[in-house]
């Protein structure tokens, strides 16, 4: 069994003011996808300028904050909405959706490419290689606060996180940070490399999360209030990412069946 490192999840601390960790991975998330959309927007045949690129980070921030947050409490907490409104306000309470901040992204890169004139499928291609380094930042996020612990286990590396009980659990922050994060990426920024047929970027990103995602919730435990929704097994995750997965695959299937649609560049 390995030490939970019981790192302080307040970043700096400025007079009455704590910055925490968990936000700091916010912004480098953020400032990443900046770097890398420039990097890209500079390389020939691209769908996106230097100055979309900016826009694009920014509107996405915007999408991504309101959508994880209403995503959050519709998804995983719409009881306690009901009980209290005013909780959708309560960020400093924690409480992030991927999947409501998925939409709110989707609505920001609609708005970008209207906004530009710019076919929605070559924004969404450009978009979806920048986004997973900073999930896999926000994991990281989630392994610094001591939250969203994995399920008991009794691997090597099992860790006892402070408020998960006495029993080592897997530390499933970290698994879905290399899978979701790091390994996706990867992949995502080999393929869009070269040039691609329209909407396949974005289908193997849609289909690439939702196997992964899937994959990592048999090793994390079930939000307490949701628990299994079915099978002793079958977590919310899951069933959120399942149209993901179908949704991924119909795209790729489209984009290769329509060879003569293949895009200027990703």
């Amino acid at each position: 069994m390995l030490s939970y490192p019981d790192i302080d999840p307040v970043a700096i601390s400025i007079g009455p003011f704590d910055v925490h960790w968990y936000g700091m991975m916010y912004l480098f998330g953020f400032a990443i996808a900046w770097w890398l959309g420039m990097r890209r927007a500079r390389a020939p045949h691209t769908a996106l300028n230097e100055r979309q690129v900016s826009d694009l980070i920014f509107f996405g921030v915007i999408g991504l904050i309101v959508g994880a947050r209403v995503g959050y409490v519709l998804f995983y907490d719409f009881a306690g909405l009901m009980a209290n409104p005013l909780s959708l306000f309560a960020v400093w309470q924690g409480g992030m959706s991927f999947h409501g901040g998925m939409l709110g992204v989707l609505l920001a890169l609609i708005w970008v490419a209207r906004r530009e004139n710019i076919a929605f499928w070559d924004v969404g291609d450009f978009a979806v290689p920048l986004a997973p380094l900073g999930l896999a930042l926000g994991r990281i996020g989630n392994f610094i606060n001591g939250e969203l612990w994995g399920r008991v286990t009794d691997v090597p590396w099992g860790m006892v996180f402070p408020g998960g009980g006495p029993d080592p659990r897997h530390p499933s922050q970290l698994y879905q940070a290399a899978l979701e994060g790091v390994l996706l990426f990867a992949i995502l920024w080999w393929f869009s490399s070269k040039p691609r047929p329209r909407m396949a970027t974005a289908g193997l990103f849609l289909a690439g999360y939702g196997v992964l995602r899937s994959f990592a919730e048999f090793f994390r435990e079930p939000d307490a209030h949701i628990g299994y929704l079915a099978f002793g097994w079958l977590t919310m995750g899951q069933l959120l990412t399942a149209p993901m997965i179908i949704a991924g695959v119909v795209l790729l299937v489209l984009a290769y069946r329509r060879p003569a649609a293949t895009d200027a560049g990703n």
